[in-house]
């Protein structure tokens, strides 16, 4: 059995965590500031430990994560989420942020493209052009 680690590299633990695809997408994340260690601002080099707090943010999502277990390897889906612990604050706040985005895509739906023809005559005649 392979040891465990006790420092990983943080763009690295992201990576093997699943929260990105990439590890450079990992680390332009936290380059770009989207990544703190409780509460600091760092870098893709930084050693992460056993214990500390993550905030991530990537698009409209954000986690609140306290760090269980390290791992440079990236495996499946499932021993990927016992490294992380998300708190219920994240979850909820998640949970509502997600439930919010989806009544406001009900609310205004895109359109379905270029109108058609008819589509244009019909806007014409409604709107008196």
């Amino acid at each position: 059995m392979a040891e465990l680690p006790e420092r990983v590299r943080i763009d690295k633990w992201l990576w093997a965590a699943r929260f990105f695809k990439t590890r450079r997408l990992a680390a332009e994340a936290v380059e770009g500031g989207k990544v703190h260690v409780d509460g600091a601002r760092i870098k893709p080099s930084r050693a992460l430990r056993g214990g500390e707090r993550l905030e991530i943010r990537r698009g409209h999502e954000r986690w609140e994560v306290e760090v269980l277990a390290l791992s440079e390897r990236r495996g499946p889906a499932s021993i990927a989420r016992t490294l992380y612990r998300e708190t219920p604050e994240s979850l909820a706040a998640r949970t509502a942020a997600a439930e919010q985005r989806r009544l406001a895509a009900v609310a205004n739906p895109e359109s379905a493209g270029r109108p058609d023809k008819r589509a244009r005559r019909q806007w014409r005649r409604l709107t008196g052009r």
